[in-house]
C-alpha cells in the first residue's frame, strides 16, 4: 500500500521534511560571498546541482525561511555583489560546514566561527575555502525567486569562471578520483551520506549501445523465482547475448561440479544457477551471469 499526500494538504515544515527524506543524497554547494561592504559569508545549501557544461552552469538555491520567511544572507549578498565560490564540502570538513550552517547574525565572519582558511580569488569578489577539495569561482548569471511566502525557493544561477582543485584528490589521468575526493551529501533530517568505497558502485552507461531490454529476456529467467527486477534490469543491459558455444564453454570450465552434483535434482540445480548469477550481478560480473543463467538449458 501507498500513503498518497496532496502537498496542498501540509503544512510547510512536514512537506518540507517529506521532500528532504526522499530526495537524497544532495550535494552541498558551501556557497562563500559578500556584501556591499566587502565582508565574507559562507553557508551550506544542499538545494544544489550542475545544469550545464557548455556553458558551465551550477545552481543553487537558498530558500527562504519557513517559519519568518526572511532571506539568506547568501541570497541578499549576491542580489548586491553577483558573484559566489561554491565549495564542495568532503568528509574532511563535514563538522565545520555544519557549524557553519548556524544562524550567525549578519556581518558574523563564518570563515572565522567555522575555522577555515581564506583564500583570495582570482575573477571575483568573495573568498574561497582552503580546505574544500574543489572551489568553483562563479559569476551569478540570474536570480529567479519562486514565491514570497515562507519556504521559497530562490535559485541562483551560476556561471563558472574559474575552477581550482587540489591535487591530492586526482588520479594518474589528472582526472576527479571518486575515492580520493571523499564526498558528503545532505540526507533528511539530521541524516548525511558519505560517498566512499564501502557505498558507491559502478554502473556502465549505455552511452553508445543499447541494452537488449526487458521484453527480449527468456522466459524462465523473467519468471525467475531468485532473480530482483534490479537483477532482471542488470540483465537486461547487455548488448548481445552470449552464443551456444561460450556458454558451453564456461559450463564444463566453471559449472561442472554444480551440474554433476545436482544432476538428478533439476529444480535444485535452476535455482543454484540462478543465485550463483545473483552473486556475480552483485559483482559486476554481467556476462559471467548470463553463462551461467543459460547453462541450465545447454
Amino acid at each position: 500500500q501507498m500513503v498518497s499526500i496532496d502537498p496542498k494538504n501540509l503544512t510547510v515544515q512536514k512537506l518540507h521534511q517529506y521532500l528532504l527524506g526522499a530526495i537524497g543524497p544532495r550535494p552541498i554547494a558551501f556557497a562563500s560571498t559578500v556584501d556591499a561592504e566587502g565582508k565574507p559569508n559562507l553557508a551550506p545549501f544542499s538545494f544544489f546541482n550542475v545544469f550545464s557544461a557548455n556553458p558551465p552552469i551550477l545552481i543553487f538555491s537558498p530558500a527562504r525561511s519557513g517559519r519568518t520567511n526572511t532571506t539568506k544572507d547568501t541570497y541578499n549578498n549576491v542580489k548586491v555583489v553577483p558573484e559566489v565560490v561554491i565549495n564542495v564540502v568532503n568528509y574532511d570538513i563535514v563538522h565545520q560546514m555544519s557549524l557553519a550552517s548556524s544562524p550567525y547574525a549578519p556581518g558574523v565572519n563564518e570563515f572565522e566561527k567555522a575555522g577555515f582558511t581564506v583564500l583570495k580569488s582570482d575573477n571575483v569578489k568573495p573568498f574561497r575555502v582552503a580546505e574544500s577539495p574543489v572551489q568553483f569561482e562563479c559569476k551569478v548569471n540570474e536570480v529567479i525567486e519562486l514565491g514570497t511566502e515562507g519556504g521559497a525557493g530562490n535559485l541562483i544561477i551560476c556561471e563558472v569562471l574559474k575552477i581550482h582543485i587540489h591535487d591530492e584528490v586526482l588520479d594518474s589521468n589528472g582526472m576527479i578520483d571518486q575515492q580520493k575526493i571523499d564526498l558528503v551529501a545532505r540526507m533528511g533530517g539530521d541524516w548525511y551520506s558519505r560517498a566512499n568505497a564501502e557505498s558507491m558502485f559502478e554502473i556502465t552507461k549505455p552511452i553508445s549501445t543499447c541494452g537488449i531490454g526487458f521484453d527480449a529476456l527468456p522466459i524462465d529467467i523473467k519468471s525467475s523465482k531468485i532473480l530482483s527486477g534490479n537483477n532482471l534490469g542488470h540483465l537486461a543491459g547487455i548488448e548481445k547475448i552470449p552464443d551456444e558455444t561460450n556458454v558451453n564453454e564456461y559450463k564444463l570450465l566453471e559449472l561442472s561440479d554444480l551440474f554433476v552434483s545436482l544432476e538428478d535434482n533439476p529444480l535444485a540445480l535452476e535455482q543454484e544457477l540462478h543465485k550463483r548469477a545473483q552473486s556475480l550481478l552483485d559483482e559486476n560480473k554481467l556476462e559471467e551471469a548470463w553463462l551461467t543463467l543459460l547453462s541450465f538449458n545447454n
